[in-house]
């Protein structure tokens, strides 16, 4: 039995449909301590099923170590959308709400036109160091994929920034380290920290404090 519903599969066949461009999805999986890593497989699956522009990768992070390190994986799952610098970063299922985060994701790239605002595209265009964001979740949390994507928003537009949701609850380890209590949290370059899906104008603020 599926993890999708049969309208859910309709819409998104609508959705990839329009699709112009083939998107590329690399799961990395472990056999060990991965307890959501059949049902992230799963998932993954069923939409690439639905269109041939969808092509899925899987991987055992053990045993593909060199491919690991290309993509900079640290742990699993990791679901990993390719594009030029491979930095659009799900760690943990995206599934509950993150699922709206990544079939956005998809479409975006699969378009090549990304739903970003001005003020967001300016600004990541002017982004030319490293930088890494950090978006703690959870599935439950409605407020969360606006945060998820803001980042991903601003990594598909500046190559050099690396965006990873993190579910905070299958990472406790993470979540300690960077004492989440609440979600969205979110962890700029480790030295800027905030909380809650904050307005493009506020986010942008944020990176300029972690810079």
């Amino acid at each position: 039995m599926g993890l999708l519903e049969k309208q859910d599969k309709i819409f998104l066949q609508e959705e990839f449909n329009k699709l112009a461009n083939e998107v590329k999805i690399n799961l990395f999986m472990s056999e060990n301590d991965c307890i959501y890593c059949k049902d992230t497989k799963m998932i993954l699956e069923e939409i690439a099923e639905i269109s041939d522009k969808i092509k899925l990768s899987v991987f055992d992070m053990d045993k593909n170590k060199d491919i690991a390190n290309k993509f900079k994986v640290e742990r699993t799952p990791a679901t990993i959308l390719e594009g030029e610098k491979n930095n659009l970063v799900f760690y943990g299922i995206p599934a509950g709400y993150e699922f709206s985060s990544l079939i956005e994701d998809i479409i975006d790239l699969g378009n090549n036109d990304f739903d970003i605002s001005e003020e967001l595209k300016k600004f990541a265009e002017t982004l030319d160091k490293d930088m890494n964001i950090k978006i703690f979740v959870t599935t439950s949390c409605p407020h969360c994929p606006k945060a998820v994507r803001t980042a991903h928003k601003l990594a598909m537009i500046a190559p050099n920034v690396r965006a990873e949701m993190i579910e905070a609850q299958e990472f406790p380890d993470l979540s300690s380290r960077y004492n989440v209590s609440a979600v969205p949290r979110v962890v700029i370059n480790e030295n800027t920290y905030f909380e809650g899906a904050l307005p493009d104008r506020q986010y942008i603020e944020k990176i300029k404090e972690a810079i």
